[in-house]
């Protein structure tokens, strides 16, 4: 027989051995009067039966018929579940391992009700995590420890409640995955942190149009704003200038009707209409090449009889009005314009 076979058959001996049996070692003799550790119970037969558990302080026995049979510890437990293989609902193999806390709660069922409770309940607890990691995926039984602790304890505590065993609680220490599902896992968490990192950056990518569509929305709804307020502005400026122009036409009317109601008015008014006539006429060849002039352009005189005549028309009714009223100052004015313009007409010829 090779070495290397040796030590796998002592490996399987040393599995399928039952765990050595801390209550039965060590136990205490009956010299008739004992002392019980705190924490302890011991369970005494009497001639083969049992008899009664001694409780922590000064206890009583009578040699020879009394026997210290049991020593149970009611203190809690702590017992490495070891390592084991299991497959998980998606065919994954696990190599996983736990730490089970017990404590002896019936010292004569933990006694009497089962060889060895260590022992039974590591095994229980073995094939119960074997049985919940079944139900699993691989992926969730690495979010639902906790629950998997839980369903663990649970399934003990029905089995070892007839042994005097209850179990606190249930931890998995390390769970070994296979590499090459270890590459598998590492590379979907890249992928998964590869997509979370776009996301985010498309996510900051629209937030960016948000912002600058919303401040050019802004932009254009201050510069309509500002447009309009100038707009109105512009438009009160011009309806004020407007008003402010209409205001001083009307008083330049006024002052104009009360310049012509007085003396000799209406002789400067066609003074003033013979003037604009003819000044009229030297602009028209100045502003343009072509000219239409009337047959008689070198007769003044003429000119600025039509002139007045047209005045004259325009200011008519108004004359007759005041012909009864002031006849010899508008015969005065009359005369006298007449002198004006002959006078004009001497110098230009």
């Amino acid at each position: 027989m090779s070495f290397p076979q040796h030590s796998q058959q002592l490996k399987r001996a040393a599995r399928l051995a039952p765990a050595p049996c801390r209550w039965n070692s060590g136990l205490p003799m009956n010299i008739g009067v004992l002392f019980v550790p705190q924490q302890e119970a011991w369970v005494v037969e009497r001639m083969g039966k049992f008899h009664r558990i001694l409780e922590p302080g000064l206890n009583f026995l009578i040699p020879l018929l009394d026997r210290i049979r049991y020593v149970q510890s009611l203190k809690e437990i702590v017992i490495n579940v070891p390592e084991q293989s299991a497959v998980t609902l998606d065919n994954v193999t696990l190599q996983i391992d736990g730490v089970l806390y017990l404590r002896v709660m019936d010292p004569y069922k933990a006694s009497y009700g089962v060889e060895d409770p260590e022992y039974a309940v590591t095994q229980l607890a073995q094939t119960t995590m074997r049985s919940e990691l079944g139900k699993l995926s691989l992926d969730r039984v690495f979010r639902e420890r906790e629950s998997l602790n839980a369903s663990i304890v649970d399934a003990i505590n029905q089995a070892s409640d007839c042994w005097g065993i209850r179990c606190l609680r249930y931890e998995i220490k390390d769970i070994h995955v296979p590499p090459r599902v270890k590459e598998s896992m590492q590379m979907q968490v890249e992928a998964e942190r590869r997509k979370r990192a776009t996301v985010l950056e498309s996510e900051g990518t629209r937030e960016s149009a948000i912002n600058v569509a919303e401040g050019q929305k802004q932009a254009q709804i201050l510069a309509s704003e500002a447009e309009k307020a100038e707009q109105i502005n512009k438009a009160a400026g011009e309806a004020n200038a407007m008003l402010v122009k209409a205001r001083a036409k009307a008083e330049a009317i006024q002052l104009l009707a009360a310049a012509l109601a007085q003396q000799h008015g209406n002789a400067a008014a066609s003074l003033s209409v013979a003037e604009q006539y003819v000044n009229a006429f030297s602009k028209i060849a100045k502003d343009s090449n072509t000219v239409l002039l009337p047959a008689n352009t070198g007769d003044v005189t003429n000119m600025v009889a039509q002139a007045l005549g047209i005045y004259t028309t325009l200011t008519k009714p108004q004359a007759v009005k005041t012909q009864d009223e002031m006849p010899s100052a508008h015969e005065d004015s009359h005369s006298s314009a007449t002198e004006v313009l002959k006078a004009e007409q001497g110098s230009s010829s």
